[in-house]
């Protein structure tokens, strides 16, 4: 992969993800979906910040806002990063096997390159959890006119969520059975997991009373 995904224009970006091609592939997809959906909460911020109506949650948007504007830089790192990360994989699956040494090193890699295209899903799950947190803050305080936004961003988001779970489970068999991250990594999607119905309902249930 040359260009980094996040610098591709969003027709081309989704060409790329329509073709053959290895990566990027579903654990960009979710990082991307996450950062839009942490994108949409700073923009319903950004559309109630300064209204009379807002005056006593002024603080409280301004926290919302910085961190999601932090988990949409992460978010977009990491759409690069799984992708780079899954390339990797790919290579090392195709480094010649004729000798014992080169089965070895092959082994060594492929290892190695698992590992990391299974943290870079994990982060993003973690993330894109925060971010259906934040949605859930603003919903009940955000600008009427964009409580749908709030919907939207709280959807993308947690199927960021979902869809990076999805990515760290199919790499955990690929991990040796010693290896910490294998425990680690199911423990911490169990955990993003847990509570997710229940923040994406009661935004959805927010959202909802506000549409009235």
């Amino acid at each position: 992969m040359d260009d980094e995904i996040t610098q591709l224009r969003a027709r081309e970006l989704i060409e790329r993800l329509a073709s053959s091609a290895p990566v990027p592939g579903g654990g960009s997809a979710s990082a991307l979906a996450g950062a839009m959906g942490a994108a949409l909460v700073q923009m319903v911020v950004s559309l109630t910040v300064g209204r009379p109506a807002a005056a006593e949650s002024e603080t409280e948007l301004t926290e919302i806002a910085t961190a999601a504007a932090i988990s949409q830089s992460e978010l977009l790192n990491l759409a690069d990063l799984d992708a780079v990360a899954y390339a990797e994989v790919v290579r090392a699956r195709r480094l010649p096997t004729e000798t014992e040494r080169e089965r070895e090193a092959r082994a060594v890699q492929i290892a190695a390159a698992t590992r990391e295209a299974t943290r870079a899903p994990m982060q993003t799950a973690r993330i894109a959890a925060t971010v259906v947190e934040l949605a859930e803050r603003v919903a009940p305080i955000g600008n009427r006119n964009a409580v749908s936004d709030v919907g939207v961003a709280a959807l993308l988001a947690a199927a960021a969520v979902r869809g990076a779970a999805l990515n760290v489970r199919i790499n955990l068999p690929y991990l040796d059975a010693e290896e910490p991250l294998r425990d680690e990594a199911a423990g911490e999607v169990d955990r993003v997991l847990a509570g997710l119905d229940g923040r994406e309902r009661a935004v959805r249930d927010a959202v909802e009373a506000r549409l009235g």
